[in-house]
C-alpha cells in the first residue's frame, strides 16, 4: 500500500490469546502440541532430537511501517528498513509441511530477490522453528535449498523456544525480534537445544545469545495449510 501510494503509514501486527479449552483441545487432537509435561519450561525444544510438538503462547506485536518521505516529515529515526518479502503456498496438506521443502525455499529466495540482498549478506535468520518433529527438519531442508553452503554460516535461532508459538501473532513478534537484533547487534538463542537433531545440522545458536554485528535479518513464518512468508530487514544505515 505504501509503495503504491495508497498510504503513508500502516500498522502491521497480530494478537493472540488462544490458551482456552477449545483451542488447546483442537491442537491436541491434531497431535501438534508437546506432551513434555514433566518439565514445562523445557517443552519448547526446536531442532532438538527429542522435540515432540509446539507450546502455545499468548501475546501481541505491532510494527509501524511508513514511507521514507513521511519519516522525514516527522524528523524521526527509523529502527530498521523492511527491504523485501517473499510468499508462497504449498497446497500440500492442511498441517504437514511439504516434505520437499521447495515451496518454503522459494519464499526465502523471493524475499532475498525482492530485497536485493545476496545470501552472503544475511547476518541472522529467525526460523519458524515450532518444535514439531516435521517442521524443524523440513525447514532445515528449505533453508539449505535456498541458501546453499551459506546456510551453514548464517546464525539461526527459533525464539519460539522462549515465547512459545503465538499462532497469528507469531510472525509479527518475530519481525519485531529481528528489528531488535539489528538495533542491539545480538543473535537471540534457541534455548533448550541440548541434544540437536542430526538432521537439523545448521547453526541454531544453542542455549545462549551472541553479540554479533547484524545488518541484515530475515524472518521465516511457515503456517498450517502451506502458507509461507519471509521478511528481510536491514539496518537503515546499511547500503549492501
Amino acid at each position: 500500500m505504501i509503495r503504491r501510494g495508497q498510504a503513508e503509514v500502516v500498522l502491521a501486527g497480530g494478537s493472540e490469546a488462544p490458551i482456552v479449552p477449545i483451542a488447546v483441545a483442537g491442537f491436541n487432537s491434531l497431535r501438534a502440541l508437546s506432551r513434555f509435561n514433566e518439565d514445562p519450561p523445557r517443552a519448547s525444544r526446536p531442532f532438538n532430537r527429542a522435540r515432540d510438538g509446539f507450546v502455545m503462547g499468548e501475546g501481541s506485536a505491532v510494527l509501524v511501517l511508513e514511507s521514507e518521505s513521511h519519516l522525514r516529515k516527522r524528523d524521526a529515526t527509523p529502527l530498521a528498513e523492511l527491504r523485501g518479502y517473499g510468499a508462497t503456498s504449498d497446497a500440500h496438506h492442511l498441517t504437514e509441511p511439504n516434505p520437499t521443502g521447495q515451496s518454503a525455499a522459494n519464499a526465502i529466495r523471493l524475499a532475498l530477490e525482492a530485497a536485493a540482498v545476496d545470501v552472503a549478506e544475511v547476518d541472522y535468520l529467525n526460523a519458524h522453528g515450532t518444535s514439531t518433529p516435521l517442521n524443524d527438519w523440513q525447514e532445515t531442508k528449505a533453508i539449505k535449498l535456498a541458501m546453499g553452503e551459506e546456510a551453514y554460516r548464517v546464525p539461526i535461532s527459533s525464539t519460539k523456544s522462549m515465547t512459545g508459538h503465538l499462532l497469528g501473532a507469531g510472525g509479527a513478534l518475530e519481525a519485531a525480534i529481528c528489528v531488535k537484533a539489528i538495533q542491539g547487534d545480538i543473535i537471540p538463542p534457541t534455548i533448550n537445544l541440548i541434544d540437536p537433531d542430526p538432521e537439523c545440522d545448521l547453526d541454531y545458536t544453542p542455549l545462549t545469545a551472541r553479540n554479533q554485528k547484524v545488518d541484515v535479518a530475515m524472518s521465516n513464518s511457515f503456517g498450517f495449510g502451506g502458507h509461507n512468508s519471509v521478511l528481510v530487514f536491514t539496518d537503515p544505515a546499511w547500503s549492501g
